[in-house]
C-alpha cells in the first residue's frame, strides 16, 4: 500500500475477494481486455475524432512509454487538469499502466488549489490544456512550478509555449512495471468541510468493482453511448457509471466540451446518446431549454441527476419533458454510491436518492452519540463497504475523526431510510456548502478572508437558493475600515481562489452569535441570512 494510505483490513479484503467484488485486475488490464474484445468499436468521441478501443489501448501504451522516458515512475503523482477531451482518457490509462497516480483536479481550479495539490502530493508532473474556456493554463503552470520544486514536468495539450508538448510524448512501446490490483490507482479530491480538499486514495480492485456494479445497475453494454457533460474528473461523471463505467461495459463515451443545451442537445442528436448525468441546476436549465429547442433527443434513455438535492417538483418534470427514465444518484468520492433502479416504482424514483450498489454496503444512521436512530428517523450517515475507503491520504489526525474505530466512514450527510431500504437525503451536518454540486469548505474560504488586512474575523455559511440549492454568504467583522463587496471578491480572485468558491454575498457585522460553549453559531447565521432572503426581520 502506498505510504500515507490506510490499508484494507485483511479480513475485509478476503471477504470482498471471496464474494467476487474484487476481480484482481488493474485498469490497464481492463482496457487491454476491452480492446481485444471490441477492437474497432468506438470507445471515445471528441469533436470530429473517433477513437476505437484498439486505438485508445495503443495510445495508452505509447503514452506510458513517453512518461517512462521522462522518468515518471510507479507511485509518482501527476496533477491532471484537463477538460472533457479525448486526451483525458489516454492520459489516465497510460498512468494506470505504469502505476503512476493521477491527482484529479478540475478545470475550474486555480493557483490556490493547484499549488496545494502539487505540494501536498509531492507531484512530479502537471498536465494541462493550453487554453480552455478563455483561460490560459500555461500562465497558471508557470506560477505553480515556480513555487513547487517537485514539479519536474509541465505537459501541455495544445500549444506548449515553453513547456513539454503532449503530442511528443507518444513513443514506441516499452516494458511496463508490474502494477497490482491492490495498488492505489489515483487520488481524488474530497468535498471536505475543513480547509482545502483531502486526497482520496482509490485502488484498482475496489474502484473497478464500483464500475462493474454501476454498469450493471444502469443497464450498460456495448451499445450504450454515454455523454460526459459534467467535468470528467468529478467522481460522478467518472464512475457512476460515467466515463470509466462505460468503457468497462464496452460502450462509447462522448466528450462534451460543456454542459450547455446549445452544445449537449446537438451531441445527443448527432451521436444518439443513451445516457448522461447532470447536477440539479443544469437539469433545470435543460428542462427549460427543451421547451423551445428542436433537436431530436429520443435516443436518450436515462437522465441521471445527482451531486446535490433534486427537488421532487423538478424530478416530476423530467418525465414530462424528456421521454426517458430519471435516475437519482447519491454518492461520494470516498466510496458509497446509491442509485434508484431503472425499474423502480415512480414513488421511489421521485422521492428518494436510491439504495447502495452492493449488498455488502453497510449503512448506519446514528444520532450525535453514534447511537442508531429509530427506523425512518433522520440521523448521521455512516458507511462501510467493498469500495469505501478506510482513510484519506496523509491525514492520520483527520482520519481519527472521519472514521470510526471499526472502519465506518462518517459521511457528514443527514439522511433517513425508507421501509424499502432507500435513502432520503435531508441535509449536511458538516460545515460545507453544496453550490450546485460543487462542494465548498467554509474553513478554507474563511482562511483566505482572514488574510485580508481589513478583515478581523470571518464566518462562511450557506444560504438557500432556488436554482443552485445553496449559495455562499460570508459574514465579516471588519477592522477599522470596511472593505467593499467588490474588493473582497477581487482579493479572493487575486489569491487564486476558484470562481465557484467566491462568496455570492457578504454581510458586514459587529459580532457573531455564539453557542453555549463559546463557538460561532453557524446555525444562527444560516437562519439569519435565510430569513433576510425571505424578507423576514430577525
Amino acid at each position: 500500500m502506498l505510504k500515507g494510505c490506510t490499508a484494507w483490513p485483511k479480513e475485509a479484503a478476503d471477504k470482498y475477494r471471496k464474494a467476487g467484488y474484487w476481480q484482481g485486475i488493474t485498469f490497464g488490464e481492463m482496457l487491454k481486455r476491452r480492446a481485444n474484445e471490441y477492437k474497432e468499436h468506438t470507445a471515445v468521441v471528441c469533436g470530429t475524432r473517433r477513437w476505437s478501443y484498439r486505438e485508445l489501448d495503443e495510445k495508452a501504451d505509447r503514452l506510458a512509454a513517453g512518461f517512462i522516458g521522462l522518468g515518471i515512475q510507479k507511485d509518482d503523482r501527476v496533477v491532471l487538469q484537463l477538460p472533457n477531451i479525448a486526451e483525458f482518457t489516454a492520459v489516465i490509462f497510460a498512468l494506470f499502466r505504469i502505476g503512476a497516480l493521477p491527482v484529479f483536479a478540475l478545470p475550474s481550479h486555480r493557483k490556490s488549489e493547484i499549488k496545494y495539490f502539487a505540494e501536498f502530493s509531492n507531484a512530479a508532473a502537471y498536465i494541462i490544456p493550453d487554453k480552455y474556456s478563455g483561460y490560459d493554463y500555461r500562465s497558471l503552470a508557470e506560477d505553480v512550478a515556480a513555487e513547487v520544486p517537485s514539479l519536474k514536468h509541465i505537459i501541455v495539450v495544445g500549444e506548449p509555449g515553453g513547456f513539454l508538448s503532449f503530442e511528443e510524448l507518444y513513443q514506441d512501446k516499452v516494458a511496463l512495471p508490474e502494477v497490482n490490483s491492490g495498488d492505489v490507482a489515483f487520488l481524488q479530491l474530497s468535498g471536505g468541510s475543513t480547509g482545502l480538499p483531502k486526497l482520496i486514495p482509490r485502488t484498482h480492485d475496489e474502484y473497478i468493482y464500483s464500475l462493474h456494479g454501476s454498469a450493471e445497475i444502469c443497464g450498460l453494454n456495448s451499445t450504450s453511448i454515454y455523454m460526459a457533460a459534467l467535468p470528467a474528473a468529478h467522481n460522478f461523471p467518472l464512475s457512476s457509471p460515467g466515463v470509466l463505467g462505460t468503457l468497462y461495459a464496452g460502450g462509447t463515451v462522448v466528450m462534451s466540451p460543456g454542459p450547455s443545451p446549445d452544445v449537449t442537445f446537438k451531441l445527443i442528436e448527432q451521436e444518439k446518446v443513451t445516457l448522461t448525468a447532470l447536477v440539479p441546476p443544469l437539469a433545470l436549465v435543460w428542462l427549460e431549454a427543451a421547451k423551445t429547442r428542436k433537436e431530436d433527443l429520443s435516443s436518450l434513455k436515462v437522465l441521471q441527476v445527482g451531486g446535490a438535492n433534486f427537488t421532487t417538483e423538478a424530478a416530476i418534470k423530467v418525465n414530462e419533458v424528456f421521454d426517458c427514465t430519471l435516475q437519482q444518484v447519491f454518492g461520494m468520492a470516498e466510496g458509497l454510491v446509491n442509485y434508484t433502479r431503472l425499474d423502480d416504482p415512480k414513488e421511489l424514483i421521485l422521492y428518494t436518492q436510491g439504495r447502495p450498489i452492493s449488498p455488502d454496503d453497510e449503512i448506519l444512521i446514528v444520532d450525535e452519540d453514534d447511537v442508531p436512530v429509530a427506523p425512518g428517523e433522520t440521523g448521521h450517515l455512516l458507511t462501510r463497504g467493498p469500495y469505501t475507503i478506510r482513510g484519506y491520504y496523509m491525514a492520520d489526525e483527520h482520519n481519527k475523526k472521519a472514521f470510526t474505530e471499526d472502519g465506518f466512514y462518517r459521511t457528514g450527510d443527514l439522511v433517513r431510510m425508507t421501509n424499502e431500504g432507500y435513502i432520503v437525503v435531508e441535509g449536511r451536518a458538516k460545515d460545507q456548502i453544496n453550490r450546485g454540486g460543487e462542494k465548498v469548505a467554509a474553513e478554507e474560504l474563511e482562511n483566505h478572508l482572514l488574510a485580508h488586512e481589513a478583515v478581523h474575523d470571518a464566518a462562511v455559511v450557506s444560504m438557500p437558493d432556488a436554482y443552485l440549492g445553496e449559495r455562499i454568504c460570508a459574514y465579516i467583522i471588519p477592522k477599522n475600515q470596511t472593505p467593499t463587496f467588490q474588493e473582497i471578491r477581487l482579493f479572493l480572485r487575486n489569491r487564486g481562489v476558484a470562481d465557484y468558491k467566491i462568496p455570492d454575498r457578504v454581510e458586514f457585522v459587529d459580532s457573531f452569535p455564539m453557542t453555549a460553549v463559546g463557538k460561532v453559531s453557524k446555525k444562527a447565521l444560516r437562519e439569519k441570512i435565510a430569513a433576510e432572503i425571505k424578507g423576514i426581520t430577525v
